[in-house]
């Protein structure tokens, strides 16, 4: 093992590091004992103290394990559980359900629904959905032998599908009684929160009285309320406005995810946005915002379609596209729509759009919709509807829409953490670069290359601030009592390498990984050990 010798006093010993404990303290030098998985000595430690194992970080730093506070592996680790993307980033525990999309709660006659619902997380996996209640699912996730830590939210779209299927009008009594239910149910068994996705459906036909009502439920866990706001672009203020409102009515915790503003003529809106969550604070409501380090966007095709094209599920937009005079009328409306989040136009069009992953038509990953409808002699909106047609509404496409000058400052705000919105692709296909990239993008380009945050801000942002939205006591610090989380890297060469045409392609300078106080990446190679854990919010 390079770098580390087999010695027995404390079980792993790291040396000599730079340590940035998460905490937005400056860094310091030091040495970290460990033992059973916990943190139990920090200092200087005595070069004839014994260990089972030394990591001698000199010209390295040492930092708490990354927490992606917002990742999609929740169905793909059941193809995947070690989540080696992340390993190699330095993440620790992904955070999942995200955007109203979680596998449970689910009752038996919604399981084609919910199946066809998260297809496009799927990542290749073949699932069985042999649970229903949301904590049947976590014991199902004990079993997988985990690369990493999992902790999960519960999904508003995932609720409301079970108790109304994809129907577009509000709740009644009864059902928004039963949507409660499932949702206490679910956080008693572990959720961390409740996530919503206002652009899919089902969410997208939700209320925001709807939303608030559920969310009264939060208030006596202290739970965090998350969400895919139900604009990022033409109307994102006012989607902002939105989630806003329902913190500081209901007094509950909520963060707006991936926060941005897509589309060229929305560019610099974030100033507007960032400004009303800084007045929100002021008054005492609750509010953060996450944010990947990335112009480029990714989700389904399907998104590009007005939203009342979803009405009834995937079965019902193939067969809306299908129908000629039907796909006619899409096309006008998505070549003037601004009332939605309109892909299309956010992009600029089809030279905008690159297709990551369509397992039915996999020649076509890694090209534009502009260069797929010129070898296909067609229109190129026509293009996406034959492409969402033949792969059945399991797709997943890039979207240049955002501004570097606005990812920028996102990044350094102080309301703003790390999340990767990583989807995993099928092996063989492609995604978004993020899955692969993000921390370490954020330590090479954006800490080293160009200074847009210290290191100590980048870890607090990746670690402790994370850990404390969670409120996962135990993680997020390097401090005695704390779990032996860990990763050490290089912060002289550390970077991202993945791309479009390669996102599985591992970043560089991410030399150790530890978790549970196991060392889990050796010198950036995966060591085969599975020692991640399922966190349930206690």
């Amino acid at each position: 093992m390079k770098g580390v010798k087999d010695m027995a006093n404390f079980e792993l010993v790291v040396r000599n590091a730079k340590i940035v404990d998460g905490s937005r303290n400056p860094w310091f030098k030091g040495d970290v004992g460990i033992n059973k998985g916990k943190i139990v000595y920090m200092g200087k430690v005595q070069d004839d103290v014994e260990a089972n194992q030394i990591i001698d970080a000199q010209g390295r730093v040492l930092a708490p394990g990354f927490i992606d506070i917002h990742s999609h592996y929740d169905l793909s680790l059941f193809r995947d559980p070690v989540m080696l993307s992340a390993l190699q980033q330095g993440v620790t525990t992904n955070v999942f359900c995200q955007c109203g999309l979680s596998p449970a709660p689910i009752r038996t006659d919604r399981i084609a629904d919910i199946d066809k619902y998260t297809g496009f997380i799927k990542g290749g996996a073949e699932i069985s959905w042999g649970w229903r209640s949301f904590g049947d699912f976590l014991d199902v996730l004990d079993t997988l032998g985990l690369g990493a830590n999992v902790a999960s939210f519960v999904g508003h779209g995932t609720i409301r599908l079970n108790v109304m299927g994809f129907e577009t009008r509000d709740p009644s009594k009864e059902e928004m009684i039963e949507m409660k239910r499932l949702a206490i149910a679910s956080l008693e068994e572990g959720a961390y929160g409740l996530s919503s996705g206002l652009i899919y459906p089902p969410g997208i036909y939700s209320k925001p009285s709807e939303l608030q009502e559920l969310a009264t439920v939060l208030k006596q866990f202290n739970a965090l309320y998350i969400s895919h706001i139900r604009n990022e672009s033409n109307c994102v203020i006012e989607a902002v406005k939105e989630t806003i409102e329902l913190a500081e009515k209901v007094e509950v915790p909520a963060q707006v995810a991936h926060h941005k503003a897509g589309g060229k003529r929305n560019w610099g809106l974030v100033k507007n946005t960032l400004e009303l969550l800084d007045e929100a604070r002021l008054r005492g409501v609750d509010m953060t915002i996450d944010q990947y380090p990335y112009t480029m966007a990714s989700t389904t095709l399907r998104n590009i379609l007005p939203p009342w094209v979803h009405e009834g599920g995937v079965e019902k937009i193939i067969e809306r596209l299908i129908n000629p005079i039907i796909r006619e009328k899409i096309i006008k409306e998505i070549n003037i729509g601004n009332q939605w989040e309109n892909f299309w136009i956010n992009s600029d069009g089809a030279k905008g759009v690159v297709v990551v992953d369509t397992p039915y038509t996999p020649e076509y990953e890694g090209e534009t919709i502009e260069d797929i409808s010129k070898l296909l002699k067609k229109d190129p909106l026509e293009t996406v509807f034959e492409l969402i047609i033949a792969n059945k509404g399991y797709d997943m496409a890039c979207f240049f829409i955002m501004s570097e000058d606005d990812v920028k400052y996102v990044m350094k705000h102080p309301l703003s953490m790390v999340g990767s919105d990583s989807v995993p692709a099928a092996p063989g296909a492609k995604c978004h670069p993020r899955t692969s990239g993000t921390f370490p993008r954020v330590l090479g380009k954006y800490v080293r290359e160009e200074k847009n945050l210290t290191l100590e801000e980048a870890i607090w942002k990746m670690s402790g601030f994370p850990a404390t939205r969670l409120k996962m006591l135990n993680k997020g610090f390097i401090r005695v009592g704390m779990d032996a989380d860990l990763v050490i890297f290089d912060p002289n060469i550390v970077i991202d390498k993945s791309d479009l045409k390669d996102p599985f392609k591992k970043p560089i300078g991410i030399d150790y990984v530890v978790i549970d106080g196991q060392i889990v990446i050796d010198e950036g190679i995966f060591t085969g050990k599975k020692v991640g854990k399922v966190c349930r919010r206690r």
